[in-house]
């Protein structure tokens, strides 16, 4: 989930970067769901207009579908941004007993403020989240001009690590979910 929607964003960068680290494994299925492409309007209701709907459409059953989630996020403000929250807060049982990893980047923090709010959320939800990030700090001076990684070394292990125990997380919960207290 590329979770920046701001026009001239950096996120499409370090997204194919972590699209190619998945490209290599066996174990993911990779579907993208960019906030950039959902229109969905700042008002939350219980009883969304026909034009929200078919924004939802598009994502929901992208959510149902998914064994696990990645979210890329920026830090925008000590905090990750509006359509995230907006479309997070718009599903409940998607998230439920999934497992969601991060990737981040921003200034000085790499995006891990965002991250820790977002842990908050995902625990509420009832999803888990793996211990192990992806966090670019100064993300701009990490990649050149065609969006290559300069020093890739760090990063793909944090990647590793992060498919790593998301990918054990996604078997682990899938099995236990058909029990008590998420049995369908």
């Amino acid at each position: 989930m590329v979770a920046s929607d701001r026009e001239g964003r950096f996120a499409p960068v370090i997204a194919d970067w972590f699209l190619s680290r998945v490209a290599g494994r066996e174990d993911f299925s990779v579907k993208v769901v960019d906030l950039a492409e959902i229109d969905l309007p700042t008002a939350l209701s219980h009883h969304p207009s026909p034009a929200v709907r078919a924004q939802l459409a598009k994502v929901t059953p992208v959510l149902e579908d998914a064994d696990a989630f990645v979210v890329l996020t920026p830090e925008f403000n000590h905090s990750f941004p509006a359509s995230l929250k907006n479309l997070i807060d718009r599903h409940f049982g998607e998230w439920q007993a999934k497992p969601v990893g991060f990737v981040s980047y921003g200034g000085l923090s790499g995006g891990l403020r965002a991250v820790e709010q977002l842990r908050q959320i995902f625990a509420e939800l009832h999803a888990v989240t793996v211990r192990d990030t992806v966090s670019f700090h100064s993300a701009w001076r990490h990649f050149d001009e065609e969006g290559r990684h300069k020093d890739p070394a760090g990063a793909e292990g944090a990647a590793k690590a992060l498919l790593d125990q998301l990918a054990w997380w996604a078997r682990t919960l899938k099995q236990g979910k058909s029990a008590v207290p998420y049995a369908a």
